[in-house]
């Protein structure tokens, strides 16, 4: 009888046993590597009062793939993480760059907003160890009273807490609203 009772835990201590084993650690770069998803665009219709006006949010997502999961900051950031940023290329761990056709060539629009981005630590509270997954940032483009539309597309880069810089992709271009 006791023996009866004792097979049923073995089963299970032998099957979670071969599960763990199959399962291998990715073996990716420590240099952080991007690739493109996708680029949305939602309308926002305006609303009553200041600051509620027509706007159009753009959500760009990417996928990122890190062998020492050391990518993102705690936030806020503290004084000595941005110092390091800022004196390595005057940007954060997240930098877009905005393009917007025009006389059918892309030309660099440098957004105040986009000038130093930081995103959070991706894998706070985890071991050490590969990680990978998509970001997502988004962006509004505001309509106002005079406007033109014009095809946009980004540039991406991120990059880890040893500064090491990813990959670039860009985006594909999507249609936004910038004041004349």
């Amino acid at each position: 009888m006791q023996r009866q009772q004792i097979q049923p835990y073995l089963l299970v201590l032998g099957l979670a046993l071969t599960l763990s084993s199959c399962f291998t650690e990715p073996n990716y770069s420590n240099v952080p590597e991007i690739s493109f998803d996708r680029v949305d665009r939602y309308t926002i219709e305006g609303g009553q009062g200041v600051g509620r006006s027509r706007r159009d949010s753009v959500i760009v997502v990417i996928n990122f793939k890190d062998g020492d999961g050391n990518l993102g900051n705690d936030i806020p950031i503290s004084k000595p993480d941005s110092a390091r940023y800022a004196s390595n290329g005057g940007w954060g761990n997240y930098r877009i760059r905005t393009f917007r056709l025009i006389n059918r060539q892309y030309v660099e629009v440098p957004l105040t907003v986009n000038r130093t981005l930081y995103f959070p630590d991706l894998a706070k509270g985890k071991p050490s160890g590969a990680i990978e997954g998509p970001l997502e940032f988004d962006q509004i483009f505001q309509y106002g009273n005079s406007f033109q539309i014009y095809p946009t597309k980004f540039q991406i880069q991120i990059r880890d807490r040893d500064l090491n810089e990813s990959n670039v992709i860009e985006t594909d271009t999507v249609w936004l609203p910038y004041p004349r």
